[in-house]
């Protein structure tokens, strides 16, 4: 399902449709399709995505600030135009140490056995 209120062909500025929320997560899905999606994702200082894992790869951009991405155990420190690749099936947790914004991009299709 494609999300209303994003308009096809025209530009936007994707810091600055999510803002910060006070003791608060905030996701806004950019896309959604049966095959994946693009989310925009601010995190207050001092919130977290706890112990998630997801059965596909997640790519993750730091748009804003200064994120701290634990996978399997392995600690990454993440500052504004970085990313990573989350495997899939990895345990991982996102922490905002300070206020961040940073977008998700799955995508479900390519798991299929291609030869």
């Amino acid at each position: 399902m494609e999300n209303p209120e994003f308009e096809k062909s025209k530009a936007f500025i994707i810091v600055e449709i999510l803002e910060y929320i006070p003791n608060s997560v905030v996701i806004k899905t950019i896309i959604k399709k049966t095959t994946g999606n693009v989310s925009a994702v601010s995190f207050d200082s001092g919130e977290s995505l706890i112990g998630r894992t997801s059965p596909f790869d997640t790519f993750i951009q730091v748009i804003e600030g200064k994120a701290e991405i634990i996978i399997d155990d392995k600690t990454s420190l993440l500052a504004t135009g970085q990313a990573v690749i989350i495997p899939a099936h990895s345990r991982n947790t996102i922490t905002a140490n300070e206020r961040f914004k940073m977008l998700s991009t799955i995508i479900k299709s390519g798991y299929e056995d291609v030869s």
